[in-house]
């Protein structure tokens, strides 16, 4: 049988992508649910690769690893490796080329079916606007669902010199449904939430939701606001982007309540495409700049090797080992634990344990895992 790196998810080992995959050891009884778990890891992180970093499928995927040819499968793991470093640069992790676990939580997170380094063609003329809601699958009632996508396209008409008409004909620019699968299957619940096709002939500027989620008119589950907002860029011709500030981040990162707005970056780009040459007295928000002078920082703690710098919802990590310092969301870490706009952090080195504190509460942090959290006496 096939051996693999006894890595993954577990506390301080690493799956090195140019050992994907190698050897399971069989002498561990583990082995088997060990083997099972690895290869379920491999094969998330190489379906991952290819819909989002055009990582091309492996030849000879049929075949035995071990009849392969020698020099296709080292040039598709040189591939494999690239395209892994690229992602992790892109979230703001370190580019270790490793599918460590702080990875893992960005490959699972909920977000945008569109790929991450897709090629947008300039326009040189506006997009029509003539919009059209079709479909039976609303998650809510047609009065509440259009009310939400016309606050949606309302934000990028206010940027920009379009604006949109809702008809109820077939013929439109434009058409938004909620599906179950069309050609680019939904994954039930989680996973990809809506994709939309970048703009032109045919299908060209439609947005598709996953009829599946727990779309939300509120604060709880998906906020359908802040998806059609993201999904709507696309359909003006917008890809995703790096800034983990900005509306187009392919990751969903909203907590509940959050106050939605395009960033700075949401604008420069929907105005470049659409209008270079308009100024606005009210900048939208930018996301925080390590090189700013005037920048002062939440909170400052090391995490074993690394030191980490938290403002709002942001943080940038300094690895010994690279060069880079990358910016990244505070629940790209800690998804759904610790909170935005702390007021200090502690590394508790003997313990092992990273303490937060915000307001009278305290979260107390375990190899990236919550362990307890409370109110400082």
């Amino acid at each position: 049988m096939e051996v693999v790196l006894v890595a993954g998810e577990v506390p301080g080992h690493f799956l090195s992508t140019v050992e994907v995959p190698l050897m399971v050891f069989c002498a561990d009884s583990r082995a088997p649910s060990l083997y099972s778990h690895l290869r379920r890891l491999t094969c998330l992180l190489q379906s991952y690769l290819q819909q989002y970093y055009g990582l091309h499928p492996r030849a000879g995927r049929q075949k035995r690893h071990a009849t392969a040819e020698p020099n296709e499968e080292v040039s598709w793991k040189s591939e494999l490796c690239q395209k892994m470093e690229r992602m992790q640069r892109f979230f703001g992790l370190p580019p270790s080329g490793e599918l460590n676990n702080e990875t893992l939580v960005v490959m699972k997170r909920p977000r945008c079916g569109l790929s991450d380094v897709e090629h947008v063609k300039f326009l040189k003329k506006p997009l029509p606007s003539i919009i059209r809601i079709a479909g039976m699958k609303l998650p809510n009632s047609k009065l509440k669902v259009h009310k939400v996508f016309r606050a949606a396209w309302k934000m990028w008409s206010t940027v920009t010199p379009i604006k949109f008409r809702k008809r109820s004909r077939r013929e439109a620019d434009i058409t938004i449904s909620f599906h179950t699968g069309d050609g680019s299957p939904f994954d039930g619940k989680g996973g990809i939430l809506a994709h939309a096709f970048l703009p032109g002939a045919g299908i060209g500027g439609d947005v598709h939701f996953d009829a599946e989620e727990d779309w939300s008119l509120n604060s709880t589950g998906f906020s359908l606001l802040a998806v059609a907002v993201h999904e709507f860029g696309h359909a003006l011709g917008l890809p995703h982007s790096s800034d983990p500030g900005a509306i187009m981040y392919p990751a969903y990162n909203f907590a509940p309540n959050f106050e939605l707005q395009l960033s700075f970056t949401d604008v420069k780009d929907v105005q470049h495409r659409y209008d270079p040459d308009h100024c606005y007295t009210n900048p939208p928000p930018r996301t925080p700049d390590k090189c700013d002078p005037d920048l002062s920082f939440d909170a400052v703690s090391e995490l074993r090797q690394e030191v980490l710098f938290f403002k709002d919802r942001f943080l940038w990590r300094k690895h010994p080992q690279f060069d880079e310092i990358g910016i990244t969301l505070i629940s790209s870490l800690w998804p759904d634990s610790v909170p935005s706009h702390l007021d200090a952090a502690y590394e508790n080195v003997e313990k092992d344990m990273t303490l937060f504190f915000k307001g009278i509460h305290v979260l107390s942090v375990n190899k990236l895992q919550v362990e307890s959290s409370g109110v400082k006496s």
